[in-house]
């Protein structure tokens, strides 16, 4: 028995040894050894690391099929077993950490930056039917909030970076594209800046966010920045071209009665009216929204060649022909561009040359908006067109006695779109050229100079013909103007950069101008008058700073970063023109720290510090603290005989206005688990803008105005943001990626007052809304967030229903007056919490992914219900108005603009966009051509209890926002 066991046991240690194989070999990188990389059998438990020379030594199972290699900082490598037992590799950095980042004069290895920096590639763009840049980025980065202008074609967005820190000087961040800062100001005949770049021709676009990152452009990132980076030639010849289609459709109108619910109204007892409101119905059920809306129809083209021509020249050409089509009739965007990019290197590589130009003619044809206010209004039981030539063949209200249009009656809304015209050409060209010389005696120092300009001419023409009862009564209406823009710039700076045995030294020093020049002409012309007015001015505002920069690195776990700019600007007075922005950042790589260096938990781990300081100048009009005269509108025009004076009135200003700062400090951390599968950020800011630039009441007799622009008070940004991305699935066949962000942000109004602490808080007014003359619902004040809407406290009823002309009184004085106005809590436009996430996935020749957003806490102010929810459906000129449902639950007989009953949370989730993709590959005809099939969707779905049709609005006022359509797009790309 003894013998039989021995044997039996030496049987099965004997299959045991033979179901393992011993794996060895060599892990390298830049013929370096590599220490401590982990090497896994995948699918078993069998692991080690390389030892001090980088050899390793495994022993895995014999039905092991691959082994995984991984080091920080290293991409990792899965290599598939075969009859050898070495097994030697190479690992090779890894290109997430390794690249570079545009930082502002200059670039920087992701994995070394200190400040709040995200930088989004082409790769993981948004996809589908864009527009223009910045759409491109929706979603995907914490702490921006991007929030489009309505669906007009190029109308563009309004881009928040971790709150608006201004009250009247500008929100908007610094856009610079391809090292030409752009004037972020609108030319007439266009309704966005960013409408003029073609989305197709963008690299990458990388948003600077804390102080630390944005101080090198002191005066005017306060807003943050955004550097957008064009596509670039690469050594091979290559040709690509998209073609992508459109359908647009509007999925909901505002809600409003029909014809026959309209009858049904005006014919009841509900306002016990006599007859002639009854006599003025008509026989018609007319839907004027969806009378003046359509099915739109573009197309995007789009042609690119790269290469390198000569072996010396690389290049990049592209043209761009787009026609976007508008849901409102007769809106419509054409767009004609040309982009050129040359790169070489000359000398041996001593002198780096980088030529940008862009050229883009868009045409506009705008149709007038206020059709969507009078299509919600207009009475449906008319015609659209009564028969007659009589003005235009529309129908409108006409006085009986003479037949006039009545002078308040509301305009047929279809002859508002198809009887005005209104068109525009505008021209832009951007372009600069950047000279990159590394000196050949210190090939550590190199000097850059930049040399750009910015172009815009725009001229349009608007006519309404006199047979319009829209401009009856002033002859008619011909206008034209045109508008030139021009941005120059110079750059100039050193750079040195110089490795060192345990350190790493980049210091940049140098100067930057610009200069903002603006002319206009416009001629306008009522058919009553036999001149017209002319309007001319010219403008220039001028910029100019000195700033430096240092970076250093000790042993690649201590980065320093300081930053110091000067600047200096002609909207302040000699006395106050400049100003001193520094800034501060520390960042400590734990994870090169020996204590986690062998972690297996941590594959990133890294810990920013940031303070700096930034600067805001862009306020309206160039010179503020001059006395200036202004030339009075036509309409406050004194008439001397046949003749029309304008008068020139004298306005208010502060001759010792200066910078409006904001401070920012910003704690970060870094981190990556699971070799680098999962990764993001946390980061907590608090910013603090000071000497805010805002417009204050003046005490009557003390000055030219009753408003004045000045510095006062304080404002504060406090926020977290949370990003995590994981990578379910990464190896050469499948990819899979989810992103998650999220920014919660607390903006708060801590000073309003010229002398702090010798008066009541004093409450500015904004936000106007429809509805009377002159009314605000929004106020800024002391101790609540910018823009919050200020409200009566509406009474409601046993039956739920609000009792009309009931408000709380708050301040107990047995009246309800002004005084009984609050400000609601926590009712701001800006939200408490908004969110994005993203989705891509490709297997093989199959691709698809997703982009959602969500706001949580903003409100809104519905304008449309407050002005149209009422039972006030005739008008004692002798016109009928329609109605909202809402009549039927509030019951309403009088406007209560004021109460807060219109106020709604507008918390909503939007499935931006969804798309799937094919790449089709024929090598029987085309061997070198890939061919692939795109189909996306736009504005899929959005989830609300909102009541209006869009719950998102930048200014929190919902009234005749042009509707966001929902957009099917089919797209093709060739490659070759």
């Amino acid at each position: 028995m003894k013998k039989i066991f021995l044997l039996s046991t030496m049987i099965l240690l004997t299959t045991f040894v033979f179901a393992q194989r011993i794996i060895k070999g060599k892990v390298t990188e830049n013929g370096e050894a590599v220490i401590g990389a982990n090497v896994i059998a995948k699918g078993t438990k069998a692991t080690t690391t390389t030892d001090i020379d980088g050899n390793y030594r495994l022993s895995v199972p014999k039905d092991a099929t691959q082994i995984e290699f991984t080091y920080v900082g290293m991409a990792s490598q899965l290599i598939t077993l075969g009859a050898s037992d070495i097994v030697d590799v190479i690992l090779r950095p890894d290109k997430a950490l390794e690249e570079l980042v545009v930082i502002g004069y200059g670039t920087q290895k992701r994995k070394d930056l200190t400040g709040s920096v995200t930088s989004i590639t082409s790769e993981n763009f948004v996809k589908g039917p864009i527009q223009t840049p910045e759409q491109l980025v929706a979603g995907k980065v914490a702490g921006v909030q991007i929030t489009s202008n309505g669906g007009r074609p190029g109308a563009g967005s309004t881009i928040r970076i971790r709150g608006g820190s201004s009250l009247n000087a500008s929100n908007d961040p610094l856009i610079v594209i391809d090292g030409v800062p752009v004037d972020n100001g609108t030319i007439n005949g266009a309704s966005n800046p960013l409408s003029f770049i073609n989305p197709s021709d963008v690299e990458s676009i990388t948003v600077l966010k804390d102080a630390s990152a944005t101080a090198i452009y002191g005066s005017r990132a306060s807003n943050g920045v955004i550097l957008i980076v064009t596509k670039r030639g690469g050594k091979e010849i290559r040709g690509s071209f998209s073609s992508q289609l459109t359908y647009s459709e509007v999925t909901k109108v505002n809600p409003v009665l029909t014809g026959d619910e309209f009858r049904t109204l005006v014919n009841s007892d509900l306002m016990k009216l006599d007859t002639v409101a009854k006599k003025l119905l008509g026989k018609d059920n007319t839907d004027w929204q969806r009378a003046v809306l359509r099915n739109a129809y573009s197309a995007d083209n789009n042609l690119s060649i790269s290469g390198t021509a000569y072996d010396v020249l690389p290049f990049r050409v592209s043209f761009n022909v787009a026609n976007f089509q508008g849901v409102l009739k007769n809106s419509e965007m054409r767009r004609n561009g040309l982009a050129v990019g040359l790169s070489p290197k000359l000398f041996n590589n001593h002198l780096k040359v980088d030529v940008n130009y862009k050229r883009f003619n868009v045409k506009n044809r705008f149709s007038d908006q206020g059709a969507l206010g009078s299509a919600v209004s207009f009475d449906p039981t008319q015609p659209i067109r009564t028969g007659s030539s009589n003005f235009g063949g529309y129908y409108e209200w006409l006085n009986p006695e003479d037949n006039t249009p009545w002078s308040l009656a509301t305009r047929n809304p279809v002859s508002l779109v198809e009887g005005k015209t209104d068109e525009s050409s505008v021209v832009r060209s951007i372009g600069n050229v950047q000279l990159d010389y590394k000196f050949h005696f210190l090939p550590a120092l190199k000097a850059v100079l930049n040399v750009g300009m910015d172009n815009s001419n725009g001229g349009g023409n608007k006519l309404t013909p006199a047979t319009l009862a829209a401009s009856y009564f002033n002859g008619g209406y011909t206008g034209s103007y045109t508008q030139e823009k021009t941005n120059k710039l110079l750059d100039f700076y050193f750079n040195y950069a110089k490795d060192f045995k345990k350190s790493k030294l980049d210091a940049t020093l140098g100067h930057s101008y610009q200069d903002f020049i603006s002319s206009e002409n416009s001629i306008d012309k009522d058919g009553n008058r036999d001149d017209a007015v002319v309007t001319y001015y010219k403008t220039q505002n001028t910029l100019l700073s000195f700033f430096g920069r240092a970076n250093y690195n000790i042993a690649e776990k201590y980065l320093f970063t300081g930053t110091l700019r000067y600047d200096g600007s002609s909207k302040f007075s000699p006395e106050t023109r400049w100003g001193l922005f520094p800034s501060a950042a520390f960042a400590w790589k734990l994870k090169e720290e020996g204590f986690l260096k062998d972690s297996r938990l941590f594959s990133d781990l890294k810990l920013r510090l940031g303070y700096g300081v930034t600067g805001q100048q862009d306020v309206l009009g160039n010179y503020p603290y001059l006395p200036l005269y202004t030339l009075s509108q036509p309409s406050a025009s004194y008439q001397l005989g046949n003749t029309f004076i304008n008068t020139l009135r004298p306005a208010g200003y502060a001759a010792d206005l200066k910078w409006e700062t904001t401070t920012t400090y910003n704690v970060g951390l870094d981190y990556g688990f699971a070799n680098g599968r999962v990764f993001g950020s946390v980061d907590v800011y608090n910013r603090l803008t000071k000497d805010l630039l805002s417009e204050v009441n003046v005490p009557a007799g003390t000055n030219l105005t009753n408003r004045i622009l000045t510095n006062v008070g304080n404002l504060t940004n406090k926020g977290v943001e949370f990003v995590v991305s994981v990578l379910p699935i990464q190896n050469d066949k499948t990819s899979w990626s989810v992103s998650f962000n999220a920014t919660v942000n607390k903006n708060q109004i801590t000073n309003l007052s010229l002398v702090p602490g010798t008066e009541k808080p004093p409450v500015f007014e904004t936000g106007g809304i429809a509805g009377g003359v002159g009314n605000n619902i929004q106020a800024n004040t002391v101790d609540y967030s910018r823009n919050t809407f200020r409200v009566y406290q509406q009474v409601y009823g046993t039956n739920g229903k609000p009792v009309e002309g009931f408000y709380v009184d708050r301040n107990g004085d047995g009246q309800i007056n002004s005084d009984d106005l609050y400000l609601y809590e926590g009712g701001s436009p800006d939200p408490k919490l908004f969110l994005g996430m993203s989705s891509n996935f490709s297997s093989g020749a199959f691709s698809a992914g997703f982009a959602m957003r969500a706001n949580v806490g903003n409100y809104v102010y519905n304008n449309f219900k407050s002005g149209r929810g009422v039972v006030d459906y005739y008008n004692a000129q002798g016109f009928l108005i329609n109605q909202n449902p809402e009549v039927n639950s509030s019951a309403f007989k009088k406007f209560n603009y004021f109460s807060d009953y219109y106020l709604e949370n507008a918390s909503f989730l939007r499935m931006d966009n969804i798309y799937v993709g094919y790449r089709l590959t024929d090598k029987r005809h085309s061997p070198d051509v890939s061919t692939t099939l795109t189909f996306s969707v736009q504005n899929v779905f959005t989830i609300t209890k909102y009541s209006g049709i869009d719950p998102e609005h930048g200014n929190g006022i919902d009234n005749n926002i042009y509707p966001r359509p929902r957009i099917y797009a089919l797209g093709v790309k060739l490659d070759w």
